[in-house]
């Protein structure tokens, strides 16, 4: 059995693994955050190994990164981890950092092609190592941290150093390394949008638009009291009510608590939250029946929309030539920036689509040529 990695839950810890950490050309990183059981998910554990020891940083205990923030943002160390995406908006959210020299491992798979490219499945196919995931979804805000949920976190970091390096070989091999440094880069300058609660965002809930002006009026306000409960409770709003019994509840609007154990709520639910849910069905009843949505801003320009379905067939054949995934050429947000923009030279396609040098040399001739065609004009 792998022993566990060293928690690191005191600023005196801290400072001792950044040393033991000093001089390493690489370290795996991976965070553990609390999504799934809080209200606003936070980063709970940040994990990192380097010459096969590990370490654990319980940020709960300690709130700040210290000289760990210091040796993310050093670029003479290359920090890998495993769709890095995740993590570095989590860091940037919850302590207004990120790393830089980042190598990805799935992104690197993906860039060659891999149809598989999960950590669990890069790790089976290369070394025979199988995952255990059964703390996939442990609440890590939960302390004390149980020995076997250490040692999964552990996991997510002990083979990246030696995934790294078999995945740069290949990605040598094929003469796409300068390509994959880009997209690394490109990853490492994520930044998280602030989320705030919608009232309006009860449209997204499946089945709304099968209900009447009424049961919409009711749906509103039950969406309202979940997240206030939710937000109050520190609890994701799908564990306070999930979305069925809110569509239920809207559809029956019960007057009483025995009617709500009716409309599908559990007598928890009930005896938590019910006397909450009648004064939002009454609200609901009072309420005006909410308007469909219109689509924002103007109807979308023909020209652009086939512009944009151009860019896009033609990145379909250069992945399928390339035979990796299209969104490895150039993803969905540049297009449609050239699309509307319609760039009269590869500059302005570069800038437009904030391409790095090589997929400038590359792809922007080419995006440029595919713009011009008689029937985008």
């Amino acid at each position: 059995m792998q022993p566990l990695p060293r928690l690191v839950d005191s600023p005196a810890e801290l400072a001792a693994m950044v040393k033991a950490l000093g001089g390493s050309a690489c370290i795996a990183v991976d965070t553990e955050s609390n999504a799934f059981h809080a209200y606003r998910a936070r980063v709970c554990l940040i994990q990192l190994a380097a010459g096969g020891r590990e370490w654990a940083v319980d940020t709960l205990a300690l709130r700040e990164l210290g000289g760990l923030r210091d040796l993310l943002l050093d670029p003479a160390v290359e920090k890998i981890f495993h769709a890095a995406e995740g993590d570095l908006l989590s860091l940037r959210r919850d302590f207004d950092t990120g790393a830089v020299n980042v190598f990805d491992t799935m992104l690197a798979a993906r860039l060659l092609g891999y149809p598989r490219y999960g950590l669990a499945d890069l790790l089976q196919q290369h070394f025979n190592v199988t995952l255990d995931k059964r703390y996939q979804r442990h609440d890590w805000g939960s302390r004390p941290i149980p020995a076997p949920a250490l040692r999964y976190a552990g996991e997510d970091v002990r083979h990246l150093e030696r995934l790294r390096d078999a995945l740069a070989a290949e990605l040598q091999a094929r003469d796409r390394m300068v390509e994959a440094a880009e997209i690394f880069e490109r990853v490492s300058r994520v930044t998280p949008e602030p989320r705030e609660f919608d009232p309006e965002g009860f449209w997204r809930i499946k089945a709304v638009r099968d209900l009447n002006g009424a049961e919409r009026a009711i749906l509103r306000e039950l969406y309202i009291f979940r997240d206030e409960r939710a937000r109050a409770q520190d609890r994701p709003p799908v564990k306070v009510i999930n979305e069925d019994a809110l569509v239920a509840v809207s559809r029956l609007a019960p007057a009483d608590l025995p009617g709500l154990r009716k409309a599908g709520l559990s007598p928890l639910q009930v005896d938590r939250f019910g006397h909450g849910i009648l004064q939002a069905i009454r609200r609901g009843r009072r309420a005006p029946a909410p308007q469909i949505p219109r689509p924002r801003g103007p109807k979308p320009d023909p020209l652009i929309t086939l512009r944009y379905d151009a860019l896009r067939a033609w990145r379909k054949q250069r992945a399928a030539e390339r035979g990796i995934d299209p969104e490895m050429v150039v993803s969905n947000a540049p297009l449609r920036a050239l699309a509307r923009a319609r760039p009269q030279s590869t500059a302005e396609v570069a800038e437009i689509a904030d391409l790095g040098p090589w997929k400038t040399q590359a792809y922007a001739q080419e995006l440029l040529d595919t713009l011009r065609a008689p029937e985008l004009q």
